[in-house]
């Protein structure tokens, strides 16, 4: 049987010792990372972008189907993302758990190896945090900061009528992934001795286990010069990001449902769940994609991208926010978007 190491034997503060002992600092601007009483960060006149996210067993994570390194990994990514959607650069975060004694070290060693390969990833330093006790399940609550050249963050509030509306990559497939794993866990839970059938899905799982942040998508709009008029991340799915926008910045929007992009793979497992696919990419979520607008007049920069779709238009509020269907039908679009095509 593999060792198991009890949180006791170290206390408080050898447990942050031992979780932190293998971190480098990568960004000039962290000054003192984890150690002291609390980081320094000097951001050479940039502005500073902050986001929190907590996530926690049973709500957002069950430790049945999901590896405690996968993990780790996956709680740095959604924040990371946040970071991203604001059209900055993360360069810190904060890691803060609470774990019930039926965590061993070795379990938070394998958590915390996660964690440390996302901030490699993404070149970020991990510069604090906490660690207590609950009295069951776990809790993580992570913060990531980022910097900005001045004036260049990107909100919510500010799409105008007339731009394009642009997704990255494609949606639903973290959705289907995450309908699949539970599949197999209630199959399971019934027969204890039929072994998880994931028919070779790593895509879709991959998409829900371990999902990526899209620095490559800001790094491009940085290159081509093109700062997009409102932006945010699809983790509650694309209908409610998109109503998000159209609130905020008070605008209405067209979108197309044969131009919303879904991957081979999504498609195929949501014909066999006898799910409407493009019901799977405006209400799934947790996708991580960047959702944004912008000018008309930058189309023929990302036009050979062929990691951003335009799927749409920000109309006046009047209009409201409305899908096309491939069938030509017009619908409102609703937070669920489920309800659309029923």
């Amino acid at each position: 049987m593999e060792e198991r190491t009890e949180i006791n034997d170290l206390g408080e503060f050898g447990l942050i010792d031992r979780l932190t002992r293998n971190f480098e600092i990568r960004n000039a601007g962290t000054i003192l990372g984890v150690g002291d009483d609390g980081a320094v960060i000097d951001h050479f006149g940039k502005q500073t972008v902050v986001s929190t996210d907590m996530l926690v067993e049973g709500i957002h994570f069950d430790l049945m189907y999901t590896p405690l390194k996968h993990l780790g990994y996956k709680s740095v990514i959604v924040n990371l993302s946040d970071i991203y959607a604001m059209n900055a650069v993360p360069t810190q975060v904060t890691m803060s758990i609470a774990f019930s004694n039926r965590f061993s070290l070795e379990a938070l060693d394998e958590f915390y190896d996660g964690v440390y390969a996302a901030c490699e990833r993404y070149n970020v330093d991990l510069i604090g945090g906490d660690t207590t006790s609950s009295q069951k399940g776990f809790i993580i609550s992570v913060t990531a900061i980022g910097e900005v050249a001045p004036g260049q963050f990107v909100k919510r509030s500010t799409a105008q009528k007339g731009d394009l509306l642009c997704v990255s990559g494609n949606l639903g497939a973290a959705y289907l992934g995450l309908t699949l794993l539970e599949r197999e866990k209630q199959i399971f839970l019934e027969n204890p001795k039929v072994q998880p059938d994931l028919e070779n899905q790593t895509y879709i799982i991959g998409r829900q286990l371990k999902p990526e942040a899209r620095q490559d998508i800001v790094a491009f709009l940085a290159e081509k010069e093109i700062i997009p008029t409102s932006m945010m991340d699809v983790s509650d799915g694309l209908s409610s990001e998109i109503l998000h926008i159209c609130r905020q910045s008070e605008v209405g929007c067209v979108l197309y449902e044969d131009k919303i992009p879904v991957h081979d793979d999504a498609r195929q497992m949501a014909m066999q769940f006898g799910l409407d696919p493009t019901a799977c990419a405006l209400s799934g979520g947790e996708d991580y994609e960047l959702l944004f607008t912008m000018k008309q007049a930058d189309y023929d920069k990302i036009v050979l991208n062929e990691e951003i779709a335009v799927i749409g238009y920000i109309t006046g509020p009047e209009e409201g926010a409305h899908i096309i269907t491939r069938g030509g039908n017009k619908h409102e679009i609703t937070a669920q978007g489920w309800n659309a095509f029923k």
